[in-house]
């Protein structure tokens, strides 16, 4: 990261409200989720523009759910328009013809739409208050106008019996990828960990399935799946972080998603002076001490979604 001038990419998430409660949800998002001090349009489309003029050559939209933010559509065109390589993850439910239409003749556009289980039954127990016939239809949308999504796959003991048939749902719709990975231990998967983690050795046999099923029906959708846990993830960018800023809605900037410091604020702080506070962050004392301690006591990481305030030397 220290090799840049500035951010490659840049993770926004746009609102911390949706429409369902999903169990494993990270961010604790839903349908009363959104925080008071989101960023307002006029702030967000400012921020878009400062993105842009700093030459940043990727932005993810998450939340919440991006596309239930209003001028979420106009962070997209904008961004679009500049150049700018744009990944939205979604649960599908704002995909209407006429939203399919509208991503269909955006730019360098990955989506990203969450499928948690083949039924109905299983999609919709573990993400309470979604549509699992309004997901699978706004996949079908998609793929009818040549802008096929990912399927992104999070396992819990609750639906890991159908990861198999996930896969090839999605690839049956005309998905792009099929993504899965290990639950992250965060929001509330933290908070019912023991309730909803996998046993190691079915999460390892449900991976070998899904693998020899891919190998044996050969090209047609990528197959996706992230090597590392919550705690590997954390140490490992503590070794190596990204080059990247995680911008939550209120603006403000998290080291990670997992881990709850905060070390600038773009309502006030210029990006340069975001970016040099994200990097010495990395190797305060603070941060890595926390790290450390979260191998032998992983009940820290139910912290995550809080703000903790990092003073770095930098500090703006």
């Amino acid at each position: 990261m220290d090799h840049y001038g500035a951010p490659l990419f840049v993770a926004w998430q746009l609102t911390n409200r949706c429409t369902a409660g999903c169990l494993a949800c990270c961010e604790e998002s839903g349908p009363t989720g959104a925080w008071a001090d989101e960023l307002t349009r006029e702030q967000a489309l400012e921020l878009a523009r400062r993105l842009t003029r700093a030459g940043v050559s990727y932005v993810a939209f998450g939340g919440g759910e991006p596309l239930g933010v209003p001028h979420g559509w106009e962070l997209l065109e904008l961004l679009s328009r500049e150049g700018v390589a744009l990944k939205l993850e979604t649960d599908g439910s704002h995909i209407d013809d006429a939203a399919a239409d509208r991503l269909a003749r955006l730019d360098a556009l990955a989506i990203q739409i969450s499928v948690d289980g083949a039924s109905a039954v299983t999609h919709e127990r573990v993400r309470p208050g979604s549509s699992f016939a309004d997901t699978i239809a706004a996949i079908e949308r998609l793929v009818a106008r040549d802008r096929p999504p990912q399927s992104v796959f999070v396992p819990t003991r609750l639906n890991l019996h159908e990861m198999l048939a996930a896969y090839e749902q999605a690839r049956q719709l005309g998905c792009e990828a099929f993504v899965t990975g290990p639950m992250m231990r965060i929001g509330r998967a933290a908070a019912a960990w023991e309730r909803l983690a996998c046993d190691p050795l079915e999460w390892d046999r449900a991976v070998l399935a899904v693998r020899e099923r891919d190998r044996a029906l050969g090209k047609g959708m990528r197959l996706a799946i992230y090597p590392w846990d919550i705690l590997t993830e954390i140490e490992r960018r503590l070794e190596s972080p990204q080059a990247m800023l995680l911008v939550v809605p209120s603006g403000e900037v998290k080291l990670l998603n997992a881990l709850p410091f905060v070390v600038a604020d773009l309502r006030r702080d210029s990006l340069s002076d975001a970016w040099r506070a994200y990097r010495e962050g990395w190797g305060t004392e603070e941060v890595r001490r926390f790290v450390a301690a979260c191998r032998s006591r992983p009940a820290l990481l139910q912290h995550a979604n809080e703000r903790w305030r990092l003073e770095v030397s930098s500090s703006c």
